[in-house]
């Protein structure tokens, strides 16, 4: 088992090992439990072979069903949080390896999310604590997915890997226990590798957009994460919104 965060799979982009991260017991993060990753249509077959290795078994799409296929109507690009155009192909079904899509965002909540656009909120963590507030069941509809997953890696990912991963991933190490300012330095990461998918995907950098909201709001993108975690009591959260007591074991003991 690998013992480095970092995550160098053929076609893969903004992926990383959630292990190795410091808990505030003073023990860190399992390793090959969960990887956070976006868009999977680079992929190769060595990049999925190279998963597989690294003992990847489930892999968890975030995204709404008009990101994963094409569609007539894309209730997404209507809410305007659309990162990329679904790929044509559709989704990469990885051989020997578990696809679940259990998609985040509520998307037919179309007026919730203008709201989030109309304040300037999406792309940053700004947007996590009215996310969180508003739609519990749908995160916790991730975590039990993942705590009845089957042994083995679990990687998540949605289109930049960077926001809807980001939500799950805040939970994921919350839930460990892990130091907050090391939650928001990894939320942080993905600036840099975005860059990559970005010019991949022929699209615009959206870093110094995101900069220049989070200046105007008097913050950064790591004190808008760890404003996020103060106070927030993630395991009465997921309970109350459904989510069991051995679910919740099942995905601390996950990545102990």
């Amino acid at each position: 088992m690998s013992t480095s965060r970092a995550v160098t799979w053929e076609g893969f982009f903004n992926t990383r090992d959630l292990g190795g991260l410091p808990t505030t017991s003073g023990d860190t993060t399992g390793y090959g439990a969960f990887f956070r990753a976006a868009d999977l249509r680079f992929v190769t077959e060595t990049g999925w072979a190279q998963a597989r290795e690294s003992g990847v078994r489930t892999v968890i799409d975030l995204r709404n069903a008009d990101e994963i296929r094409p569609a007539e109507t894309p209730l997404t690009a209507q809410a305007g949080s659309a990162q990329f155009a679904a790929a044509p192909k559709g989704p990469a079904i990885p051989t020997g390896v578990d696809r679940l899509e259990v998609p985040l965002d509520d998307i037919d909540d179309i007026e919730f999310w203008q709201h989030v656009n109309r304040e300037r909120l999406n792309g940053t963590p700004l947007y996590y604590p009215v996310f969180l507030q508003r739609k519990a069941e749908r995160c916790a509809a991730v975590i039990k997915a993942m705590a009845n997953a089957d042994p083995g890696g679990i990687l998540f990912h949605c289109g930049a890997g960077r926001d809807r991963t980001g939500v799950i991933a805040l939970l994921l190490l919350a839930l460990a226990d892990v130091e907050p300012q090391a939650i928001a330095a990894d939320y942080a990461l993905s600036a840099e590798a975005l860059r990559a998918l970005f010019a991949a995907m022929g699209t615009a950098d959206q870093e110094p957009l995101i900069q220049a909201v989070l200046a105007d709001r008097g913050t950064t993108v790591e004190e808008a994460v760890m404003a996020t975690l103060e106070g927030f009591d993630v395991e009465q959260y997921l309970r109350t919104a459904g989510v069991t007591s051995r679910e919740l074991d099942d995905v601390r003991s996950r990545l102990s």
